[in-house]
């Protein structure tokens, strides 16, 4: 005997291509890639290129010593560039830790003069003892000392004075940084930084801290 299939209801059908369509945008979000890890470089940012490593004071920079990442615009400090080969060869003033990023305040140059307070020169010291030099960091404050030839005792030619730069001796006595600080002095202690530096030895010693 021929049984007659019984037409299915419409509202079964209706549900079942509901659950289809829901099985589907679950599949559909569960493939959809995911937001990209806090450390991930996006297109999106401000290129700023930064220590590779942590950098000693001294050093003229090398492209291995650097790296770009994205900052948002707002997170960048100014005095930074985008591209490493303008950083190639460039000397830095301080020490810099592993991620900061290079500005051109860390740099021997011009950058410098943006520490400056108002009424301050920056003022260049070779000091005759690189042993001194090396125990000399960037923010220090130091006394000059002035020893000429003969003379029984040491003058006193600037007093606490800011260290804007101590390149020290990473590359040697015969560096051209070696030895060499820069002071933040007002102009009349720059000029008898001058005077003492044509005919004396010059030393510093670091005062304590000021209250």
């Amino acid at each position: 005997m021929l049984r007659l299939r019984r037409p299915r209801s419409p509202l079964l059908l209706a549900r079942r291509l509901a659950a289809a369509a829901l099985v589907a945008l679950a599949l559909a979000l569960a493939l959809r890639p995911g937001p990209a890890p806090a450390g991930d470089r996006s297109p999106a940012g401000l290129p700023v290129v930064v220590a590779a490593t942590d950098l000693p004071a001294g050093i003229a920079l090398t492209p291995g010593d650097l790296r770009v990442v994205r900052l948002l615009p707002q997170a960048a400090p100014d005095g930074v560039v985008g591209e490493p080969a303008l950083l190639v060869h460039r000397v830095l003033a301080g020490p810099v830790r592993r991620g900061e990023p290079i500005t051109d305040a860390r740099l021997v140059g011009a950058g410098l003069t943006t520490l400056l307070a108002p009424g301050e020169v920056a003022a260049p010291v070779r000091l005759a003892d690189l042993a001194v030099a090396a125990l000399v960091r960037t923010g220090d404050r130091v006394d000059v000392l002035a020893t000429v030839a003969g003379a029984g005792a040491a003058e006193r030619v600037a007093s606490g004075a800011r260290v804007l730069a101590a390149p020290g001796q990473d590359g040697g006595d015969d560096a051209p940084g070696a030895g060499l600080l820069l002071l933040a002095v007002d102009e009349e202690t720059a000029a008898r930084l001058a005077a003492a530096s044509a005919g004396a030895t010059l030393t510093v010693n670091l005062p304590p801290p000021r209250n």
